[in-house]
């Protein structure tokens, strides 16, 4: 069993650490991590998920962005520990955060990743929305949280604070 909560700054180099060790070296060099650079996770939506005895085995964390005018919430990264995968915590905490951020007044999510993956929980690829390069565009992804969330939100993605 595993429970969901929102993540504390008490969590967070437990879950730096969960990040270093589901993805590559250097993952902080990625465009996407310049959006998030001196910006805080959004608070409620950014998760961790824990057994019974504490250990930690997966995270979520969303990032304020913008697109033009527009808010959208950046999804990522999210991780569970490689001796986790295929238990369903992933999905756990995708759908849980998906399904509480229209609550906290947010209509788009959009996210860099595969699209086979992230189709299941009604994931599109965005056409019109660019991510900092080198990011490839065919693995922009969006998601409206309420019916035309995207229609007509277009261009470069930039850091909340700018």
């Amino acid at each position: 069993m595993y429970h969901l909560t929102p993540e504390t700054p008490a969590d967070h180099w437990e879950v730096e650490a969960l990040y270093d060790t589901c993805f590559a070296p250097g993952r902080e060099a990625l465009s996407s991590y310049r959006l998030r650079d001196d910006v805080p996770p959004v608070q409620g939506l950014s998760h961790v998920a824990r057994d019974d005895e504490g250990i930690l085995a997966g995270a979520i964390r969303y990032w304020p962005v913008r697109i033009g005018s527009d808010a959208a919430l950046l999804l990522g990264p999210v991780a569970v520990h490689p001796t986790r995968q295929g238990e369903g915590i992933g999905r756990a905490l995708i759908e849980q955060s998906l399904d509480r951020a229209p609550l906290m007044v947010w209509t788009r999510v959009l996210l860099v990743g595969d699209a086979p993956y992230y189709n299941r929980f009604g994931f599109e690829l965005l056409k019109d929305v660019i991510m900092p390069p080198p990011t490839n565009p065919e693995r922009v992804l969006g998601r409206a949280l309420i019916p035309g969330a995207w229609d007509g939100v277009a261009g470069e993605v930039r850091r909340w604070a700018d």
